[in-house]
């Protein structure tokens, strides 16, 4: 049987999270791993590739809790260190102490009664012990420290990169990126020997950190071996909280989430209401919080929308030509009530054949009845409009298509929603599932790869150039004022009058 990384998991027990609060503490929880999780399945996968030779570049994203550390900064380095004699890895946080811990923890792992019977031969060295700089008896070493501290010494056969920033404000510190990223380059590379391997997992906080300044810069969230700006082929998983791509790595339908059998649903629930937290930290995709097209500020969150009734409601559509072509097809309603304010009150998305998006279109109308709908003229007209218009007729999902030529670029053809979102902002429901996508495409227009979102608005906004604002809710008419009961001659009973009776 062969001893790969993925038996050594099952076969150890693996150091969690420490027993108190001292940044020495020796102690740990412990981790015992009798099923791996799809993600943790992946991640082994390409370290034991690592291990094995067959690659040199792995970057990781994924979001906090997913145990990334505990397999890339733990787990790995004993393996093999033990597998490998005389193995150099260097092991690099965004502080010392935090690389001390987990060197600690990899300590720890190599002492425990499982790893001695797995590899007697492989103790731990009584001359070289430290917390952030240990080494086995078949002379593999590993040395842990910050990122910024100036690492100088041996040589490496490995480097690990885990977490090079603290948080959001060193990540929006340009200069601290600087710095990372210097560090990254002069002081972890140049250690590296030839056919060296380097790790780096991480998870994102910028669109600049030093995973962003590696990636391609039309790089969209897709994994797999990745030519990088580095001019080295990285494998590159990302695993996001949430699924939002048709090639999602573990599999997943676009919407489902990350280690259901850990986390339930309502776990990841808080950190979607803030737009920039789920987007960096959980989906690995951050956007700049001020775009150049449109702002982050002209989109506003509510709790409730308006009443339905006093609402004026439109859509738009754009159409993607070709299925799984990477162009999404999007459909958009917006209210506009009447004070003119914009409310997005749906958004339908996906790469799918026109079978499936003709029937989204009509599910959409039957739900919100809009006056008109926006689409382009040319892509109407490539096939589909016979077919969705005898869908129309037979579900009877009646309204008003209206074709808008295509003119200029999407710039010029987004300026008339963009310039009612910076009088009157767009008003989005917090709780949408679309919303954090539909912020990070507008802050990234008009260089993002993706622009069908606010293509569908553009749309929009073309057609409420030519219509009208909601109506207020008149209220009901007064009641009849009762001003007394009369006789009136003839009558067999009194008769009620009010003041309509009279005059």
């Amino acid at each position: 049987m062969r001893r790969d990384i993925k038996w050594f998991v099952r076969m150890i027990d693996i150091p969690g999270a420490p027993l108190t609060d001292d940044v020495e503490e020796d102690r740990f929880h412990t981790i015992r791993v009798d099923a791996l999780a799809a993600h943790h399945d992946l991640v082994l996968g390409a370290l034991q590739e690592i291990a094995d030779g067959t690659l040199k570049n792995l970057m990781v994203l994924m979001p906090p809790g997913s145990a990334k550390s505990t397999y890339c900064s733990v787990v790995f380095p004993a393996y093999i260190m033990a597998i490998k004699p005389r193995e150099q890895i260097v092991l690099a946080s965004y502080a010392s102490e935090i690389a001390a811990k987990q060197g600690r923890r990899g300590r720890q792992l190599v002492k425990s009664k499982g790893y001695q019977a797995l590899f007697p031969d492989c103790q731990l060295s009584p001359d070289s012990s430290a917390a952030d700089r240990w080494s086995l008896t078949n002379g593999s070493e590993l040395m842990a420290a910050g990122i910024l501290a100036g690492m100088t010494g041996n040589r490496a056969n490995g480097i690990i990169v885990d977490d090079p920033v603290a948080g959001r404000e060193e990540a929006e510190s340009e200069t601290i990126r600087k710095k990372t990223s210097e560090a990254y380059l002069d002081d972890l590379c140049t250690r590296l020997k030839p056919y060296g391997w380097k790790i780096i997992m991480l998870t994102r906080w910028h669109q600049a950190d030093l995973a962003g300044g590696i990636l391609p810069a039309n790089w969209n969230g897709e994994s797999g071996n990745i030519l990088c700006r580095d001019g080295q082929v990285w494998r590159v998983i990302r695993i996001p909280a949430q699924a939002d791509r048709l090639d999602d790595p573990l599999g997943r339908k676009v919407g489902e989430y990350l280690w259901p059998e850990w986390f339930p649903e309502s776990h990841w629930q808080p950190f979607k209401r803030n737009v920039r937290t789920w987007t960096s930290l959980y989906q690995g995709l951050p956007v700049p919080d001020v775009g150049d097209y449109f702002k982050s500020d002209w989109i506003k969150t509510v709790e409730v929308l308006p009443p339905r009734s006093t609402l004026a409601i439109y859509g738009g559509s754009d159409y993607a030509v070709t299925a799984n072509g990477g162009d999404y097809t999007v459909h958009v309603v917006v209210g506009i009530d009447p004070e003119g304010r914009m409310y997005l009150l749906d958004l339908w998305r996906g790469q799918s054949s026109s079978d499936v998006w003709i029937e989204a279109f009509c599910d959409l109308v039957l739900k919100w009845r809009p006056i008109g709908w926006a689409e382009e003229t040319g892509q109407i007209k490539s096939g589909v409009g016979p077919f969705l218009t005898k869908r129309m007729m037979e579900r009877r999902t009646f309204t008003v298509r209206e074709a808008f030529p295509t003119r200029g670029d999407k710039a010029v053809r987004a300026q008339s929603i963009r310039g009612r979102m910076a009088m009157q902002g767009l008003y989005v429901p917090i709780d949408a599932p679309w919303r954090a996508d539909l912020h990070s495409e507008m802050m990234s227009f008009p260089v993002g790869v993706h622009d069908d979102q606010v293509d569908a608005l553009g749309l929009v906004g073309q057609l409420l150039d030519r219509m009208t604002k909601g109506q207020a809710v008149k209220p009901p008419p007064p009641a009849p004022q009762q001003l007394g009961t009369v006789y009136l001659e003839g009558a067999p009973e009194p008769v009620n009058t009010t003041r309509k009776n009279w005059g």
